[in-house]
């Protein structure tokens, strides 16, 4: 009996030995499933982390307000292109922690009205939750930003409305932005990473308990799109200031209209500059930490009045209110207009070139045709031909020396030829020698056939039938007129050639 029982003791033991390895054994392949586990699990949280590549940007503004010049920056391009209609573009965006990288695309659309029906292509219902939009201005207008910034959400609120979304769509984009700005706090300075930060911008795992209040007019209009408000060109306050006579409390004036519109329709704010190279690099880490969820330590920058910074969220009535303390001459109050007024245009309509009009070939060749026909009409003889006409008379029938068609030749100006001042007197010599030559040879030679002798005298011309046909008075009294004319225009000649030569 002794024996069985210490034969079933051995039994026991040997039973709980055996259970007990047995137990290890599943525990240790419970732990190794559970590495294996954790390893998958850690595998797909870094894959789900990598940046997505669906994310883009949507740029509106007038035209010259700088869109093109401001993405080619952030794209580190030196020679931007203009388009028209719809651009695109892209930026390369690299995570460094996690070695990654991405392109970012961007749409700009004309500032042109009448392209605002290219949005659908830009911003639809497949990319609406995963868009940002950015808003510009100029600085080069600060007078038109009332009416730009108004005109652009206008647009922008229209499109949205077109579009065929989901209404649990919407309003979970909504409620998006507004803990957005809810769960902003302070953040360190870029120089101190190490800073303790209680929240971070981009934060969704908060609680609804955790959550501050929205502050007074803050996100009145929620679009659900995350909106930055660039003012770009601010290096052309020096030219406002120089120019317009501004001074620091219009531009405290201006920041704080835009910055209380920021604070109304949820929006950032950043004052660039692409020629100085002022918070184009803060603006290109904002954008990547909004959408991607890269960090972004900077503050909100309200010092320098030419590169203010202020991230969504952090805005509110009361630190706005700071800027009227150097408002003197003006107030918060005011209408924006009435206090930042356009300037007078510097050029007046009419010195603006008209537009030609092309005539048709036809009736152009016909109009100088008319032309040249009255030109033929009106136009006079050269003083040669006149002179020679005087001097050889006119053969289609005679004239009496008062006729319209018979005047003493054209007095020749010498001052008109100061190159050669005998020209004149040679000429006159000319005709005079013409005049007292025989009408049948040379001067001075002998007779021609069927003249009545040699000699230096003036034969009379002959008529068919043998009979000499003796010069008329009126001929003779012409030719005389002519002589004394020539005679004296070659006087008149030497007397100023003379006149010449004392002077010199």
């Amino acid at each position: 009996m002794a024996l069985d029982s210490g034969t079933q003791t051995m039994t026991g033991s040997n039973a709980l030995t055996s259970s007990f390895t047995t137990n290890k054994k599943k525990d240790a392949a419970a732990d190794k499933e559970n590495l294996w586990s954790a390893i998958l699990n850690e595998v797909q949280t870094q894959g789900s982390t990598k940046l997505p590549s669906n994310k883009s940007v949507l740029v509106l503004g007038d035209n010259a307000t700088g869109k093109t010049t401001l993405i080619a920056k952030l794209q580190g391009v030196e020679d931007p292109k203009k388009g028209s209609g719809l651009e695109y573009a892209y930026i390369d965006v690299k995570d460094e922690y996690r070695d990654d990288m991405t392109r970012l695309s961007v749409w700009v659309l004309d500032g042109d009205p009448g392209h605002t029906n290219l949005l659908h292509y830009a911003l639809n219902e497949t990319n609406y939750a995963h868009t940002l939009v950015i808003l510009t201005v100029s600085m080069t207008q600060p007078w038109g930003w009332l009416e730009q910034l108004n005109q652009w959400i206008k647009v922008l609120a229209q499109h949205i409305e077109s579009l065929q979304l989901d209404p649990k769509e919407k309003e979970a984009a909504r409620q998006r932005l507004a803990t957005t700005w809810q769960s902003y706090c302070e953040v360190g300075d870029d120089m101190d990473p190490g800073s303790p930060v209680k929240r971070t911008m981009h934060n969704t795992s908060i609680d609804e308990d955790d959550l501050l209040p929205l502050t007074e007019d803050a996100l009145i209009t929620n679009l659900g799109l995350d909106i930055v408000v660039v003012v770009t060109k601010t290096d052309y306050m020096s030219t406002l200031e120089k120019e317009y006579e501004y001074r620091d409390e219009h531009f405290d004036f201006i920041q704080q209209w835009i910055r209380n519109f920021c604070l109304r329709h949820g929006t950032s704010l950043f004052y660039t500059s692409v020629k100085e190279d002022k918070n184009c690099d803060l603006l290109y880490k904002y954008l990547t930490h909004r959408i991607y969820g890269l960090p972004f330590r900077t503050p909100a920058l309200v010092v320098e009045k030419d590169a203010v910074l202020i991230p969504a969220g952090w805005d509110s009535l009361k630190k706005i209110s700071i800027l009227y303390e150097n408002m003197h001459a003006v107030k918060a109050e005011n209408h924006y207009t009435d206090i930042i007024k356009a300037p007078p245009t510097r050029k007046a309509v009419s010195n603006r070139e008209t537009e030609v009009q092309t005539e048709d070939e036809q009736a152009f060749l016909a109009r100088q045709q008319e032309i040249l026909k009255q030109g033929g009409q009106v136009r006079g003889e050269s003083p040669l031909r006149s002179q020679g006409a005087s001097a050889g008379g006119n053969k289609s029938g005679p004239r009496t020396p008062g006729s319209a068609g018979q005047s003493s030749p054209k007095k020749i100006d010498p001052k008109l030829t100061p190159a050669a001042p005998g020209s004149e007197g040679v000429l006159a010599n000319f005709f005079n020698s013409l005049l007292h030559k025989k009408s049948g040879g040379p001067a001075g030679g002998p007779a021609g056939p069927g003249s009545p002798g040699g000699g230096g005298g003036m034969s009379t011309p002959r008529t068919s039938n043998g009979t000499d046909s003796l010069m008329t008075a009126e001929k003779l009294a012409v030719r005389s007129d002519a002589a004394a004319e020539l005679d004296r225009l070659a006087r008149s000649v030497k007397k100023d050639i003379d006149l010449s030569q004392s002077e010199c």
